[in-house]
């Protein structure tokens, strides 16, 4: 399974990629908005937005996206490794 992490602390982008790869999951961690945003997210099986901590832009981004192609998205305020584990167990079948 692929997952786009969006937003977060930059401190913590090893950390979320351990996370997801612990759940049998390949991860792109976008802390900051890259130039061309929108086509380097790629085709996903699953979007995690940290709302906290991620600009609107890039959020209008994800939502866009993920209208056009069918993604599930999950929103969530905190930008916690507690938050993305719970994300993950409730998407991922370990």
């Amino acid at each position: 399974m692929s997952v786009v992490v969006v937003g977060g602390n930059d401190r913590m982008a090893t950390r979320y990629k351990e996370i997801c790869r612990s759940y049998n999951c390949k991860a792109k961690i976008f802390t900051q908005m890259p130039a061309d945003f929108e086509n380097k997210l790629g085709n996903p099986d699953l979007m995690v937005v940290f709302t906290n901590t991620c600009s609107h832009k890039m959020a209008l981004s994800v939502s866009r996206k993920s209208e056009k192609n069918d993604i599930p998205v999950a929103r969530i305020h905190n930008a916690s490794a507690n938050a993305l584990k719970a994300v993950l167990e409730q998407y991922c079948s370990c």
